[in-house]
């Protein structure tokens, strides 16, 4: 869309412009690469949502229109619903960097709202949305420290690329989303196929390199717009209120907040909040007194007392070091009727990690609307109850948190799964947390780990991960001291400056994801950082190892069983059959679940959950799907009778022809005096010509079941008998085409949409000849 003004950063093939459209919004703008274009808009009320208010409610949104793919939405109401997983997960991307560069007492709400407005499948939008809102929100009037910058860097044949196309995705190794802001990162997140911790540095500092464009842009398009920044009120605690709050807690807080039990920690701090309520009520009286500021209040003492006792002292609240980590507990075979289970602790953080096995079919279809994936087979759901904070509340479909946290984990899992030609199973993890006091998600990957061991998921390396702290002191807006932090607890997160999580296996790194309540990470500081967490995720490694050394080498009596048979690709037509019949009745009187590869290669994957109906399914595709052979004794369906003659069907859709001289050892006159229509007789192929016609014979069939040798006739001269043209060929059709799964892996490289013809019924019967030989 055409706007007034218009910025390109040549580099990136990024264009950004604004000035035409959404002029009521305090900032709005169109930024595009390629013909992917999205849309953004920033806006803050003027005022307060209520007078109680005490926190600041930032609202990020992101939508994909269907209409920019040029296509419908499906549903009965053909308009879009709630947000999708990835629409969700964009939104967390773009609100994590941009929340802690807002002013500090800053509590107007503010709404950064993105659509995707075109996209060619080829350059994916949520680069362009988190760009998009910093672009928006520097050309708005709010108040906000920016401009930040985000790159996709993808690592190609040894090679960082920046924002890599689709199609090159599938060739990396690295999916690393940076976001910084001039000097220092802001955020990441991605995956990486056990990248060393070395390599994963340097991606982080060529990322940095290549947002320098983005930011330099943005500077120059609000320097040409020249919108001056609103003066809002901060909301902030008043210095009277914090001095009689201090003044009333004196040294009781510090017991308070180094109680060992996290519910008798939090018990004992609200109980001194309400006390220094109602001292400060006193003071000034029920007319002025505003139970915001005392929250406010307490978070600014709180926040005192957790950093400088570990600025000062190294003190942590639960008693460890900077460097140390709460107790380990790992168990599995958790759950007895489950296909793999396990419980991971540490320390106040537990959760029961469920694993299913399931078939192609189980695996998860994506709308792929901006390109990409179109399925994957490999899902991790992360559920975070009320119950594991002791709390009451909201119990039912996940939240954007409980999406984010199941994510993090799923593609830190994802590197270390087996190719779906080793191990042909769609694999669901559930993470259920039981308790939580800091880094459910990293307790989700260790939990997930031991329950595809146990349910003998050949993986190529145990993953383990944790989260790191940080605490800082800063003197003239630089940072003078700081302290990393290992395992942080919940409360350390909140009052922390750092949440820095990376998980791996002792090859490398497969996950990761950073946020900060600062305004940027020194990157001497995130090496460190960086360094810190293997240590600790090694430490890991060696407990969870020692719990469960290997994946189980059987599956559990209770998951499916797989079995793979190759077939001729030119039998997929007759397995599959006239809209689906054969394989529909193969599924229905065995109980298994039968699926073709789409990529026409001709093996079929059978899935069924006992021997006995795995035994009879394999019997029944190789029936469908064999031909008949010479020497071999078939019991065969009287399909057709003619006077020379009886065609038999010995295989679904393959015939032969039993010449009456074959019928029996005596002299038969009429066909009809040896079977009927539809009985079943037992013939032998005694011969196949080289057009393909089949002959048999119920008198060599005979012979053999009674042990007496079989003494071929002579072909008569004339008259009756004689082979009846081309009926009796091995099969009744042609190329019946393909059909298919075509997975590339479980990260959801797509459904193949160039999926093969699925065919007809075959070719044509040839015509019989008018009369006998």
């Amino acid at each position: 869309m055409e706007q007034e003004h218009s910025i390109t950063i040549e580099s990136l093939g990024i264009t950004v412009q604004t000035g035409s459209i959404a002029k009521q919004a305090n900032g709005a703008v169109t930024i595009s690469k390629g013909e992917t274009e999205v849309f953004v808009a920033a806006t803050a009320a003027n005022s307060l949502r209520s007078p109680d208010q005490d926190f600041f409610p930032l609202t990020v949104e992101y939508r994909e229109k269907f209409s920019a793919a040029g296509r419908f939405p499906g549903g009965y109401f053909k308009r879009e619903g709630r947000p999708s997983e990835k629409e969700i997960l964009t939104c967390r991307l773009c609100d994590r960097p941009l929340r802690p560069l807002f002013p500090k007492g800053f509590l107007n709400e503010v709404q950064v709202i993105g659509m995707l407005m075109s996209t060619d499948l080829v350059n994916e939008p949520d680069v362009l949305m988190v760009n998009g809102a910093s672009f928006a929100l520097m050309c708005s009037d709010i108040p906000w420290n920016g401009p930040i910058g985000c790159v996709r860097i993808a690592e190609i044949d040894g090679q960082f690329v920046v924002n890599p196309t689709n199609a090159e995705m599938f060739e990396s190794v690295l999916d690393l989303i940076y976001v910084g802001n001039e000097k220092e990162m802001m955020m990441i997140e991605g995956s990486a196929d056990q990248l060393s911790d070395e390599r994963f540095i340097e991606a982080l500092e060529f990322a940095h390199s290549a947002i320098q464009p983005i930011i330099a842009a943005q500077k120059e398009l609000a320097s040409k717009l020249g919108k001056t920044k609103k003066e809002f009120e901060l909301h902030k605690v008043t210095d009277e209120v914090l001095a009689m709050c201090r003044e009333f807690v004196g040294d009781k807080l510090g017991p308070a907040v180094f109680k060992e039990i996290k519910q008798e920690r939090e018990a004992a701090v609200s109980a001194l909040k309400d006390e220094a309520a109602e001292f400060v009520k006193e003071k000034v009286g029920e007319e002025n007194f505003e139970k915001p500021q005392i929250n406010m209040a307490f978070e600014v003492l709180q926040e005192e007392v957790y950093r400088q006792n570990i600025l000062d002292s190294g003190k942590r609240v639960d008693g460890r070091g900077p460097a140390d980590l709460r107790p380990l507990l790992c168990k599995t075979d958790m759950l007895k009727r489950v296909h793999g289970s396990a419980l991971f602790q540490r320390g106040e953080t537990q959760t029961v990690v469920v694993a299913t096995l399931g078939t192609g079919k189980d695996s998860q279809e994506l709308d792929g609307l901006t390109g990409g994936s179109k399925e994957k087979s490999f899902i991790l759901h992360y559920n975070f109850p009320p119950y594991s904070v002791g709390e009451t509340g909201r119990f039912g479909t996940p939240g954007r948190r409980e999406i984010g946290h199941g994510a993090l984990a799923e593609r830190s899992l994802l590197p270390i799964l087996p190719s779906e030609d080793e191990f042909p199973y769609s694999i669901r993890l559930v993470s259920e947390i039981m308790e939580s006091n800091g880094s459910t998600s990293m307790a989700s990957v260790c939990g997930g780990t031991l329950a595809l061991m146990d349910a003998g998921v050949p993986i190529t390396a145990p993953v383990a991960g944790i989260s790191v702290g940080l605490v800082t002191e800063t003197d003239g807006g630089a940072i003078s001291k700081h302290v990393i932090l290992t395992d942080i607890l919940g409360a350390e997160d909140h009052f922390g400056d750092m949440d820095f999580k990376i998980c791996g296996t002792r090859e490398g790194i497969t996950g990761f994801q950073l946020d900060l309540k600062i305004h940027g990470l020194p990157f001497e500081i995130a090496k460190e950082a960086i360094m810190r967490n293997r240590d600790a995720r090694n430490a890991i490694l060696d407990v969870m190892t020692e719990a469960k050394p290997s994946a189980s080498e059987a599956l559990k009596e209770h998951a499916p069983r797989i079995e793979q048979v190759q077939i001729d690709p030119e039998k997929i037509g007759a397995l599959i059959g006239p809209g689906g019949k054969n394989i529909r009745r193969i599924q229905e009187i065995t109980g298994a679940q039968i699926d073709i590869n789409e990529d026409n290669s001709g093996k079929v994957l059978i899935f069924a959950a006992g021997g006995e109906a795995m035994r009879r399914a394999i019997e029944e595709v190789e029936l469908v799907t064999a031909e008949i052979q010479v020497n071999k004794t078939y019991k065969g369906i009287v399909r057709s009778i003619k006077e020379f003659g009886a065609f038999v069907e010995c295989l679904p859709g393959q015939e032969g022809l039993v010449h009456v001289s074959e019928l029996a050892d005596f002299r038969v006159e009429k066909v009809e005096d040896v079977c009927k229509l539809g009985d079943e007789i037992l013939v032998k192929c005694i011969g196949v010509d080289d057009r393909g016609k089949v002959r048999l014979s119920r008198r060599a069939a005979l012979a053999e079941a009674e042990g007496r040798p079989y003494e071929p006739k002579p072909k008569p001269e004339g008259g009756r008998g004689g082979d009846r043209g081309d009926r009796g060929g091995r099969g009744r059709g042609g190329d019946r085409g393909g059909r298919g799964r075509g997975r590339d892996d479980r990260g959801g490289r797509g459904r193949r949409d160039d999926r093969g013809d699925r065919g007809g019924e075959g070719g044509e019967r040839q015509p019989e000849p008018a009369s006998a030989e």
